[in-house]
């Protein structure tokens, strides 16, 4: 049987961790100086995928 293949824009914004996948956070990149301290704090969070999404991104990344 050949190797499975990645897809690899998936591969590039998910990474596996112990209790499933994490991925980046929206708003995070530039225009700091106007949002508030408590929104930034906010934003630094870990983000997990949400569990309806995990079974999709399982097919995409079949060696994660």
């Amino acid at each position: 049987m050949p190797k499975l293949k990645t897809k690899r824009a998936a591969a590039k914004r998910f990474r596996k961790t112990a209790n499933g996948f994490k991925r980046g956070q929206a708003y995070r990149r530039h225009i700091l100086t106007k949002k508030p301290s408590k929104r930034k704090r906010q934003l630094r969070r870990e983000m997990h995928v949400d569990k309806t999404d995990v079974k999709r991104i399982k097919q995409q990344l079949p060696y994660a």
